[in-house]
């Protein structure tokens, strides 16, 4: 089988299209590549869905914080201690333990005119399950992170949109969010690096593969455990999020650069990549 034949068979096959069943033996390097590739599609969604959504309640979070209203303030203090102060892994194990006691059938909800039922199924599967945790997570840091760029916002900034008379949202979505933006994105930038990373652990969870269409580490095992050779599937498996990593700097600085685009040269804020080692 050639190697193009192969990238047709398996380039596809961790999300349903393809060969459904995996080569058994005489394994190529292509094959490595293809199908490690492959799985690299879940973290990338992964870390995509679990991001976006982790934005916009970090934001609030971050609002909630730093809230004078006591009912505001801390339930987001908890919140960022509880999922801060716990490791991932750990997370991962609770969420579906609590997942796999929920009934399958789902949950019926009252609405008084109406009544609905809730899946509850799929919260066992990765695709939902894994992809909640990720989501709750990155929220709790990035909420922390956009704290601190809240807290750090100049009050010179703030004097001026009230001397120019806004108030409320609007003088929230046209001078401190913006600001806060700005000041946390090189911080944001890190934990958008650590996510993308931190969807390998998904592996390990107790969230299974549903017919064998896992993520990247699951096809690199499935090599190591046929060959008994780990020196070859799992580099590859770093040379595909070295490559991912590089993506994201590259995503992230061009909004970098979005942000600060006002401030002259020798003021704009630089990316400078930290990337965690452990959590």
């Amino acid at each position: 089988m050639s190697c193009w034949q192969t990238v047709q068979d398996y380039a596809l096959r961790s999300i349903g299209f393809g060969e459904r069943l995996l080569p058994r033996s005489d394994f190529t390097l292509c094959e490595h590549f293809t199908l490690i590739g492959s799985g690299l599609i879940w973290n990338v969604y992964f870390g995509a869905v679990a991001l976006g959504l982790g934005f916009f309640l970090a934001t609030a979070v971050a609002l909630g914080k730093a809230s004078h209203r006591f009912w505001l303030r801390k339930p987001s203090e908890l919140f960022i201690f509880v999922f801060r102060g716990s490791p991932l892994f750990i997370q991962f194990f609770l969420a579906y333990e609590a997942f796999v006691l929920l009934p399958k059938v789902g949950i019926d909800i009252n609405l008084g005119f109406a009544e609905i039922t809730a899946e509850t199924r799929w919260l066992t599967r990765a695709w939902l399950g894994a992809v909640f945790v990720l989501f709750l997570n990155t929220a709790a840091y990035t909420g922390e992170i956009f704290y601190g760029a809240l807290q750090s916002i100049p009050k010179g900034d703030i004097e001026a949109a009230d001397a120019y008379g806004l108030t409320g949202f609007t003088r929230f979505r046209r001078v401190v969010w913006p600001t806060m933006l700005r000041l946390a994105w090189p911080a944001y930038t890190n934990e958008a690096i650590f996510l993308f990373h931190a969807t390998a652990l998904v592996f390990f969870s107790g969230f299974p593969a549903w017919q064998q269409r896992g993520d990247a580490l699951y096809y690199a095992n499935y090599f190591a455990d046929k060959t008994f050779n780990p020196f070859v599937a799992y580099p590859i498996v770093a040379l595909y999020f070295i490559a991912l990593t590089l993506s994201v700097i590259a995503i992230f600085n061009a909004v970098n650069r979005r942000l600060n685009r006002h401030l002259p040269q020798d003021q704009r804020r630089r990316l400078r990549i930290r990337p965690q080692v452990i959590r």
